[in-house]
């Protein structure tokens, strides 16, 4: 029997998170003309951060590791398939009792933005250059995450 894992959590920094055994999202990256370039999604304004860019993702199932949850979380977000995407490290932020895992991923042929299926959790989805984050709102725990994330981004 399927057990939801859906509902929020207070993870022991005092923080409220979505997700009762964790989150991951996938952040796709490629190589762009001024550096490294993210495929971003920006959330919908009902969704929690709403109206910021981020990874697209979510909670973890039960047993779930978190590059089949990143992987899940991309193809209802945005219709990526596992066979589109090639996947690399992983950075976890771990809050105690609760974390979420970035999960890096390449892609295996041209994504371009306007051909993805967005759900309803996502207003948008762009590829944006690492250098011109600052112009767009970020959603906290992306941004938060990002002082990790650039090392193995330009490695």
């Amino acid at each position: 029997m399927f057990t939801s894992t859906d509902g929020w959590v207070t993870c022991a920094l005092g923080h409220r998170h979505w997700g009762r055994v964790g989150a991951a999202g996938l952040l796709v990256h490629r190589a762009g003309t001024d550096g490294p370039e993210l495929l971003l999604q920006h959330r919908a304004t009902w969704s929690h951060h709403g109206g910021t860019w981020g990874t697209p993702g979510g909670a973890l199932h039960a047993g779930e590791s978190a590059e089949h949850g990143a992987l899940r979380e991309v193809q209802e977000e945005l219709g990526l398939t596992p066979r589109d995407l090639e996947l690399g490290p992983s950075s976890v932020d771990d809050h105690g009792g609760w974390s979420y895992t970035t999960v890096l991923a390449r892609p295996l042929r041209d994504i371009e933005a306007s051909d993805l299926r967005l759900d309803g959790e996502s207003d948008g989805v762009a590829w944006i250059a690492l250098g011109d984050l600052v112009s767009v709102p970020l959603h906290p725990g992306f941004e938060a995450s990002l002082y990790r994330l650039h090392d193995l981004l330009v490695a």
